[in-house]
């Protein structure tokens, strides 16, 4: 390409989304016009504050911290020292030098690429489009501290985790920012030894514990979604979790990922396959005032057509009489 064509599509051209163009472009100049994967990646990482941020993070309240501990280093004016440093003699230096180069090619052939296992955790055991899709549902934010991916580089965690029995299921992943990521890890005391057997609880008398064989419609792990016995309109579909738990707000996470993914889908399902289908309503009934008559946790799904109803305004606000209607008055 010539000098005057790789201007045009500088200044004129080349749209930008993140800061990797100009730095591949910047690396291969550089380099004589090419350049290898690895330099580029290099680049960009040397670019990504995000990354910069992460071992900020490792260096302070990690290694620098069990350093200053053992009195190796010291933290003064903002900046981490060896004290007395410019006591040492060259030689001296130069042997503590490979002292550290050799401790870290011991450590590196002894343990290989579990070094950055705590870096790389979701991509080596998740494909490429549940990663994408489990970030795409979360709207490409941290489900903890909503921070964006143009910001913080987000990373798929499994809420339950993989060493304490958490599967790779949709409903046990979410998005995390790699600051709330690492510390979930490293601080997150939970005792999860008892979590499997708390999924496996049921009741004996509850009729959503022990559903007829056949009146399945969608499944996953810790979800069913069924057909409504007493439905309000046709395809009324209710979702809820296999463990009995009577309050919604004591759901595990990992259960409302999974209600809400058999929402989606007996929503798409009945969109596909039902035409006269406008809208819905959603909604949970949460205690006996609120007019819950079976303690296990169910969110309805009522499909809404045209003129099923003679004044539809208010939807949910109609379970309490009077309270739906709030045309040419203030909403109550």
């Amino acid at each position: 390409m010539t000098y005057a064509a790789l201007c045009d599509f500088l200044e004129q051209r080349m749209q930008m989304s993140h800061v990797y163009q100009p730095v591949m472009l910047l690396t291969l100049l550089r380099h004589g016009g090419a350049a290898t994967k690895r330099d580029i990646s290099r680049a960009i990482l040397s670019e990504d504050q995000s990354q910069l941020e992460y071992y900020d993070q490792v260096v302070s309240g990690m290694v620098g911290k069990v350093l200053r501990k053992h009195a190796v280093v010291s933290w003064r004016d903002g900046m981490f020292r060896i004290e007395d440093f410019d006591q040492l003699k060259a030689g001296e230096i130069a042997h503590l030098i490979k002292l550290c180069e050799g401790k870290l090619a011991e450590y590196i052939s002894k343990r290989g690429d579990r070094i950055w296992e705590h870096r790389n955790r979701s991509l080596d055991v998740l494909s490429g489009t549940l990663r994408y899709e489990v970030l795409k549902n979360a709207k490409f934010r941290c489900a903890l501290c909503g921070i964006s991916a143009d910001e913080k580089a987000l990373e798929v965690d499994h809420i339950l985790p993989r060493k304490h029995g958490g599967t790779d299921e949709y409903s046990n992943l979410q998005a995390l920012c790699y600051s709330c990521n690492a510390m979930k890890q490293d601080r997150d005391a939970t005792d999860f030894r008892d979590v499997n057997e708390m999924y496996a609880t049921r009741e004996l008398d509850c009729p959503f514990c022990d559903y007829p064989e056949g009146t399945v419609l969608h499944e996953n792990r810790l979800a069913v979604c069924l057909s409504d016995k007493f439905p309000v309109t046709h395809s009324h579909s209710i979702i809820l979790p296999k463990r009995h738990v009577s309050d919604y707000f004591a759901l595990t996470p990992a259960e409302r990922n999974a209600i809400e993914f058999l929402l989606d889908r007996r929503r798409a399902e009945l969109n596909k396959n039902d035409p006269s289908v406008s809208g819905f309503n959603i909604g949970v009934n949460n205690g006996e005032s609120a007019g819950q008559t079976i303690s296990h946790v169910h969110v309805h799904l009522i499909p809404r057509r045209v003129r099923d109803a003679v004044n539809p305004r208010g939807g949910v606000r109609h379970v309490i009489p009077g309270k739906a209607d709030y045309l040419g008055g203030t909403l109550r």
